[in-house]
C-alpha cells in the first residue's frame, strides 16, 4: 500500500506540471496585450509598462516558465497585480469558507443521497422509485444559481429564519457558522445528491441481485437488514468513486454559489480575479484546485480496500 501510495503521488507530478503549464500559458494566449488589458484603456505607457514587467512579460516565455515553475516548487505564487499582496496569503485567507461549504456540501449530499438511492433500489420500478428518480433528475437539471436564489427567497426573504449572504468562521461562532452556511450548503447539495442518489440505486440493483442477496433474504433478515449489513458495503466502490468525481465538479460549483451568497472564499476569489484580470490570482487558485483534486482522487483510490478486500494494491 505504500508503494502505491508514493507511485502515484510520484504520477501526480507531471499531472501538476501539466496544469501549471496551462494556467502559466493564460498570459499568452489572451488575445492582445495583457498588460494593457489588465491596466484599463486611461492607463499611461509607464503604468502598461510597470504590470508588464511585474508579470515578466518583457521576458521570454522560456525564461519566465523556468522562473514560475522554480517559484511555485518553493510555495511562491506570484503577487497579485491589483492588492499587490502574496497569492498564497490571498489564497490562505479563502480556505476556510470553501472547505468549509465544500465539507458541508458533501455531508448533506452523501447523508441525503444514499438512503435516498437505497429507498429507491428496494422499490425499483414503483411508483416511489420514479418519484424519487424524477426528483433526482430535476435536481441535478435546474442551475445552482437558480436553486440559490429560490432558497434565498423562501428561508430568507420570507420566513426570515436564515442569513441571507455572508460567512462567520466557526471560532468566532458555531451557531451563525452553520446558519451561514447552510443555504448555499442545501444549494449546492441539491446537485450531488441527485447525482449520488441515482449511481446508489444503480450499484444497489446490480448487488441485489447477487447469490448472496438472496442467501440473505432465505435466513429472514429484514430488507434493511440486507441493504446496511449485505449491500450496501459491496455497492460502495462506484459509490466511493462518484463522490470523488462529485469534489472535482463542486470545486465548479463552489464559484457559483459563493457569488449568489457573497461567500468570501477561492470561489469568490476567482471571479473578482477573473473581472479584473489579475492573472497570477487566477493562475494559482487553478493550481490549488487541481492539487486538491488530484489528492482526493487518490483517497477514493485508496478507500477501494477498506470497502473490497478483493482489491489489493
Amino acid at each position: 500500500m505504500t508503494i502505491y501510495i508514493l507511485k502515484r503521488l510520484l504520477a501526480t507530478i507531471p499531472i501538476l506540471m501539466f496544469v501549471g503549464l496551462f494556467v502559466f500559458s493564460l498570459l499568452y494566449i489572451t488575445p492582445g496585450d495583457p498588460a494593457v488589458v489588465i491596466a484599463g484603456d486611461t492607463a499611461t505607457t509607464e503604468q502598461v509598462d510597470r504590470i508588464r514587467a511585474h508579470l515578466g512579460l518583457d521576458e521570454s516565455f522560456v525564461v519566465r516558465l523556468v522562473h514560475w515553475f522554480g517559484a511555485v516548487v518553493q510555495g511562491d505564487l506570484g503577487v497579485s497585480v491589483f492588492s499587490d499582496q502574496p497569492v498564497r496569503d490571498m489564497i490562505v485567507e479563502r480556505l476556510e469558507p470553501t472547505f468549509s461549504l465544500s465539507a458541508l456540501t458533501m455531508v448533506i449530499a452523501i447523508c441525503v443521497a444514499i438512503p435516498l438511492g437505497s429507498i429507491a433500489a428496494l422499490n425499483a420500478g414503483r411508483w416511489l422509485d420514479r418519484t424519487i428518480m424524477g426528483i433526482a433528475v430535476l435536481g441535478f437539471s435546474v442551475p445552482v444559481f437558480v436553486v440559490g436564489y429560490v432558497l434565498v427567497m423562501l428561508f430568507s426573504l420570507k420566513l426570515q429564519w436564515l442569513p441571507v449572504q455572508g460567512f462567520v468562521s466557526i471560532s468566532e461562532s458555531p451557531t451563525e457558522f452553520f446558519r451561514h452556511l447552510i443555504l448555499p450548503a442545501t444549494t449546492l447539495g441539491l446537485v450531488y445528491t441527485a447525482l449520488i442518489a441515482r449511481i446508489v440505486r444503480a450499484s444497489m440493483l446490480d448487488v441485489m441481485s447477487q447469490d448472496y442477496i438472496r442467501t440473505a433474504r432465505s435466513k429472514g433478515l429484514s430488507p434493511w437488514g440486507v441493504v446496511i449489513g449485505h449491500a450496501l458495503k459491496n455497492a460502495a466502490v462506484p459509490i466511493a468513486t462518484i463522490v470523488g468525481i462529485g469534489i472535482g465538479l463542486l470545486m465548479t460549483g463552489v464559484v457559483v454559489t459563493e457569488t449568489v451568497f457573497a461567500i468570501p472564499g477561492l470561489g469568490r476569489l476567482v471571479v473578482d480575479s477573473i473581472l479584473r484580470r489579475d492573472y497570477p490570482v487566477i493562475q494559482g487558485v487553478i493550481l490549488v484546485f487541481a492539487a486538491v483534486y488530484v489528492l482526493v482522487n487518490l483517497l477514493v483510490d485508496v478507500s477501494y480496500t477498506l470497502f473490497d478486500p478483493r482489491i489489493v494494491y
